[in-house]
């Protein structure tokens, strides 16, 4: 009797289409969204293939650098599309204390052994976290502004590998 292989096993957590709908306006309607910027991406793996069904996780201090501001939630999520692309709303966040303008990311997709962390940064602007990172790679974490869009592709392992950073 001939062992037939079973199929590799994957590691959960497992997101209907639904979990990553609803949730990518992080402006809302709470007065900001004359101010809104789009945060948009290409999110790949070693190969450089695309990425269907990532789930983005934002979160960001208020205009006012604020992230206890009762008029603004800074949170958020998206998805990737068949493409790798997620695109979020959302207005741009104020200078916390000892910190740059900046967008805390996670991302959750099936297979990852743990959530990796990153951080977008508008500008090349001393930070403790973007210092943190060596000189060379430091420009895989500012994103790239056109008009009122910001661009933040992810690569998730191999050549221009996104800095992750430990929880």
């Amino acid at each position: 009797m001939a062992l037939v292989p079973t199929g590799e096993m994957t590691l959960g957590p497992f997101f209907p289409r639904e979990f990553g709908k609803g949730n990518d306006d992080v402006a809302g309607s709470n007065g900001f969204s004359k101010d809104f910027v789009f945060i948009e991406g290409k999110i790949t793996q070693l190969d450089g293939k695309a990425l269907d069904n990532v789930i983005v996780e934002t979160w960001q201090a208020s205009p006012q650098g604020r992230y206890d501001d009762p008029a603004f939630f800074g949170w958020g999520r998206a998805a990737t599309d068949a493409e790798g692309l997620y695109r979020l709303r959302t207005v741009m966040p104020g200078r916390v204390p000892g910190r740059a303008p900046h967008i805390n990311f996670i991302i959750l997709y099936s297979g990852l052994m743990r959530h990796l962390q990153t951080t977008l940064f508008f500008s090349n602007d001393p930070d403790p976290v973007l210092d943190a990172v060596p000189s060379p790679r430091r420009s895989l974490l500012v994103a790239k502004k056109s008009g009122n869009t910001y661009s933040f592709d992810i690569r998730l392992r191999g050549e221009g590998e996104t800095p992750f950073f430990d929880d």
